[in-house]
């Protein structure tokens, strides 16, 4: 047989497209051409397939070698074609059977030596594999939903890949740790010789405890902590605001320890991202996110982008937390790419020869200190700015991307003798439980967090008493507040009323959520 036909994924943002690697071997001079629109990563992989070969015994045929990755408009790039590449050369040439490809799809990168290394998105790759065997996504590995029969085909990669993979429920999960263990699986006569699917072993709620710095060490800052309990059972965005030393950081750091437990739909889109990257974990399942980039990061760093577009942090950051210090410092171009997605929850990343989109659902804190010193208001160092650079500091922040960050508050200094008379504070276990409580009360009200909500659902959800409407038209008659700071607010109040147990929106709900709303051109 000079023809061997196999199956494999390219990744397309957080798509994986079916790729079929075409091996044919025909008379003439010696040579080996890879088409289909490599990549130079692609391109190389012809070297390490011939040692590969070599170096596991096997003869690398000295014909005319032609690799078709089909389909031919598609970009491929990484090294995770030299398995299939490599099998098809030996199926082709008759040194293994091929028989069984067909059932099988293949991906994984060859050292020199013939182990295989593992690859990027191998969790996206098994998502489309099995997306065509279902027709629909199938719930992770470890949920208590009854199992669905197998799908018909198997996925053989790298061992290193196999936990994140076997995290979609029923895949077929193969993996090896050599080029020699895959085709000893496809001529072995006994089942002992054959690979063993693969079955990853989920941590249970308790083993993921402790996960997250406990709110109990933070001393003091009542009003910010109430803040952030506010801001993790509505998911909203929230900008503390206070001099250096304060706590802002130690606070953030401690937010995603108080949000609610992620959903398995959640788990694995988050996964996935994180899949497309560096590879994902699974000791980290269901563990949130927290993203927190240094201020010199790019706009392509934060959003995504590349010639082969690849997620930025608001994406790794999804069904979790992004933390942005110093937020002055940013430049004022990188924030500005915020706005969209912090409205939509995605980001589409275009170029002229692709586009690409990830999603982007993240919970923004922020952080910063209220002018270029540091020190303004503070109870003990005085500052030394003019009331013009501390315009312009935080005039470095827009407008619209201000309007767009549901809360923002101060974070007083404390005094040394402050801090020694204070205990320890409410620890992130407590809180955990009144956010879960509130956020199980916005789903089984809306099917949603109260931070999603749409006009429509404001209006059917979220309408105030009729005190509580006074005092809010009334602050937006003072303020000048536009109509997407009347309906953050509403939202705001929506929470603090679930947080209450209440089904109506009070004066008091209203008014809590308008102190959480004072903007820094109001200062």
């Amino acid at each position: 047989m000079s023809l061997a036909v196999l199956k494999s994924r390219a990744l397309a943002g957080m798509e994986a497209p079916e790729v079929t690697v075409e091996v044919h071997l025909a008379n003439g001079l010696p040579s080996f051409t890879i088409v289909g629109l490599p990549d130079t990563e692609v391109k190389e992989s012809k070297d390490r397939v011939r040692a590969a070969l070599q170096n596991g015994g096997f003869e690398f045929p000295a014909r005319r070698s032609t690799v078709n990755l089909a389909p031919a408009d598609l970009p491929k790039e990484s090294g995770r074609f030299d398995l299939p590449i490599a099998l098809g050369i030996l199926a082709a040439s008759g040194q293994m059977p091929a028989d069984e490809l067909s059932k099988y799809e293949f991906a994984g990168e060859l050292s020199l030596s013939g182990a295989l290394r593992p690859v990027r998105g191998a969790l996206a790759m098994t998502f489309a594999m099995h997306r065509g065997c279902h027709g629909t996504l199938a719930p992770p590995a470890g949920n208590a939903a009854p199992a669905r029969p197998a799908p018909a085909a198997g996925f053989i990669l790298p061992r290193a890949n196999a936990d994140e993979a076997a995290l979609v429920a029923d895949a077929a999960i193969f993996p090896a740790d050599s080029l020699l263990q895959v085709c000893a699986h496809f001529a072995a006569r006994h089942a002992d010789a054959r690979l063993v699917r693969h079955r990853v072993r989920l941590q249970t709620a308790p083993a993921r405890a402790g996960r997250h710095a406990d709110f109990a060490e933070v001393k003091g800052q009542a009003q910010a902590k109430r803040a952030l309990e506010v801001a993790a059972a509505g998911g909203h965005s929230i900008l503390l605001l206070g001099p250096p030393g304060t706590g802002k950081s130690m606070l953030a750091a401690r937010f995603a320890g108080i949000l609610p437990p992620m959903s398995d739909a959640e788990a694995l889109e988050s996964a996935a991202v994180q899949s497309l990257t560096s590879g994902f974990d699974a000791a980290r399942w269901k563990v949130r996110p927290y993203r927190a980039p240094h201020h010199t990061a790019s706009g392509v760093a934060l959003v995504g982008g590349g010639n082969t577009p690849r997620p930025g942090e608001i994406s790794l950051a999804h069904c979790g937390v992004l933390f942005l210090d110093e937020l002055p410092e940013f430049d004022r171009r990188v924030l500005e790419v915020l706005r969209e997605p912090m409205e939509s929850g995605q980001i589409t990343i275009s170029r002229a020869a692709r586009q690409a989109d990830f999603p982007a659902r993240f919970q923004l804190i922020a952080a910063m200190n209220p002018c270029p010193c540091g020190y303004l208001g503070h109870p003990a160092n005085r500052c030394q700015c003019t009331p013009e650079s501390v315009r312009r500091y935080q005039a470095r922040i827009s407008g619209p991307l201000l309007d767009r960050i549901d809360m923002q508050i101060q974070v007083g200094a404390l005094t040394h003798a402050e801090l020694q008379k204070m205990a320890d504070g409410e620890s992130s276990l407590a809180i955990a439980g009144r956010v879960a409580g509130a956020r199980a009360a916005q789903l089984a009200r809306q099917d949603k967090p109260n931070h999603v909500l749409s006009s429509a659902d404001i209006d059917r959800h979220c309408r105030p008493d009729a005190a509580g409407e006074d005092i809010l038209r009334l602050t937006m008659l003072r303020l000048n507040w536009s109509a997407r700071a009347y309906h953050r607010v509403l939202k705001v109040a929506r929470t603090i009323a679930d947080l209450a147990g209440s089904n109506g929106i009070g004066q008091a709900h209203v008014a809590e959520a308008i102190q959480y709303r004072r903007a820094l051109r109001e200062q």
